[in-house]
């Protein structure tokens, strides 16, 4: 396959599914250039390259853009085979993406409901954050974990990338006296995807843009 020769990043200090392509590029040992976005007047270059869904992050290569996080990762490992964010055989292959596939469509939202609900609702909200915590905490043991301090293994892998960059964004619900991240295996792969050095230097990075 013939390697691209410019990648380009818009994306926003704010978002979770921007850090997680950050860490990917990284991982892979990819060269990008970055365009931080301003979410309330985006560029005409960012409008032009995702006309339809208007999100960040999207992904530019050789001036293809790719758009939504979940696309991009998958492009992102296709393009740049090593180090695999998959496993080689097809069943644990199909299961990984079953699991993403949760994540983002059952898992993302009841985090948002969680911190944004109030009230009566809020309750509501954090049993059913809970419910599916638990869920995708055992389907991830069950069916996707092999021995090694993260989901993957010895080395980081979609589900790391994923749960990993959105970590940051479930400790506000600890304000809420919800005390579940201690103590579970779903954690403790966060909790060491977290030291690893492209979420340093991703983070090093994305504090020139962050708002004083």
């Amino acid at each position: 396959m013939v390697q691209p020769n410019e990648t380009k990043l818009f994306g926003s200090v704010r978002s979770g599914y921007c850090d997680m392509i950050h860490h990917a590029l990284r991982l892979k040992g990819v060269k990008y250039d970055y365009e931080e976005e301003d979410l309330t007047n985006k560029s005409e270059e960012f409008l032009k390259m995702n006309p339809v869904y208007k999100k960040v992050p999207t992904l530019v290569v050789d001036g293809k853009p790719i758009a939504e996080s979940l696309v991009i990762l998958q492009y992102i490992d296709e393009t740049w085979p090593q180090p695999p964010l998959m496993p080689q055989d097809p069943y644990l292959k199909s299961k990984v993406r079953f699991w993403a596939d949760f994540i983002y469509q059952k898992f993302f939202p009841t985090v948002y409901a969680a911190i944004i609900s109030e009230g009566e609702s809020k309750a509501k909200a954090i049993d059913e954050f809970l419910n599916k915590f638990k869920t995708l905490e055992d389907g991830i043991s069950k069916e996707v974990y092999t021995e090694g301090l993260f989901i993957h293994g010895t080395t980081p892998g979609l589900l790391d990338l994923i749960m990993g960059g959105c970590y940051p964004r479930l400790k506000p619900i600890e304000t809420f006296g919800v005390k579940f991240l201690n103590g579970t295996n779903l954690c403790a792969w966060m909790d060491e995807y977290v030291k690893i050095d492209v979420v340093r230097e991703t983070a090093e990075m994305l504090s020139q843009y962050s708002p004083a």
